[in-house]
């Protein structure tokens, strides 16, 4: 595998600066109470007041920890597995440390701007830093001109399109709609404790775009929709389980409207796992 030695200098402490991070997000515990807190733009919110999260609100703190619960169940072993897959020669194996590693750069990125200052900021800053080196040599490991030729003509391709539009169009609609009508009427949306949209600029930079791309790529069987589309289904399931738990978290603690985020990324994981699969199995190695 190209790069090999330079991603294992990376990905070693990937692994154990994540699992400190999430462990602490999860188990850490001060005293303290939630309290009532109206912010620069006069909007009411309630500050968690405990443990890591402290200064964040109650909903973006029960966001944190249910994805620090992924990162824990999902994200670390298939950070291993795929990680020992590559490094023996697995196309399969690359493919899924590409997109895995692409789950712990979202996330730390996200967590390094959005998360209020607490003692792990360096320790985000540092994860971030490091996912990113790591999924750009990751990606830089494929050869694209043989890579068509390692998937089967069987494969779906249309269907794997279809999702993938199908995710770029959800998420155009879901933060457009939440952007756009408070901008039509001269308001601003709920930003709690934030000053800005900071996952709806990610995704509406990253992650849509990449949807659409990936789809167009793929559906010209370019070599690069291979890749992009492999990377992408594995981290929109990711991203799919990490909202999940965020929603099934943010319910549990009384947050209001928190289930109704639950029911169409259960969707989407559900389907992009089910794409993960049948692009994994239409490979030959």
């Amino acid at each position: 595998m190209k790069n090999r030695s330079t991603l294992q200098w990376l990905i070693s402490p990937i692994f154990l600066l994540a699992l400190f991070a999430a462990s602490m997000g999860l188990f850490w515990q001060t005293s303290g109470e939630a309290n009532a807190y109206t912010n620069h733009r006069g909007e009411t919110v309630t500050i968690n007041g405990r443990g890591l999260y402290a200064y964040d609100t109650l909903s973006t703190a029960a966001q944190m920890q249910g994805n620090d619960l992924i990162t824990l169940a999902v994200g670390l072993p298939l950070l291993a597995i795929s990680t020992w897959l590559a490094f023996n020669g697995s196309l399969r194996g690359r493919l899924l440390l590409t997109g895995t590693l692409g789950f712990f750069l979202y996330t730390y990125m996200s967590m390094s701007m959005l998360t209020a200052y607490n003692n792990l900021f360096l320790v985000y800053v540092a994860l971030f830093g490091l996912s990113l080196y790591a999924f750009i040599l990751s990606m830089m490991s494929f050869d694209l001109a043989s890579l068509p030729r390692h998937f089967s003509p069987h494969l779906p391709h249309r269907p794997i399109v279809a999702l993938l539009f199908l995710v770029g169009g959800f998420l155009s609609l879901a933060w457009l709609g939440r952007i756009g009508s408070p901008l039509l009427n001269g308001t601003t949306p709920a930003l709690e404790n934030t000053t800005t949209l900071v996952i709806q600029a990610m995704d509406l930079v990253l992650i849509m775009p990449l949807a659409f791309l990936a789809g167009v790529l793929l559906l010209r069987r370019n070599a690069w929709g291979y890749l992009l589309a492999s990377v992408f289904v594995l981290k929109a399931a990711t991203l799919g389980m990490g909202v999940s738990a965020m929603g099934i978290n943010m319910a549990l603690q009384g947050v209001s409207d928190s289930l109704a985020i639950v029911v169409p990324f259960l969707v989407i994981t559900l389907l992009n796992l089910a794409a993960t699969v049948t692009l994994l199995k239409n490979i030959t190695e």
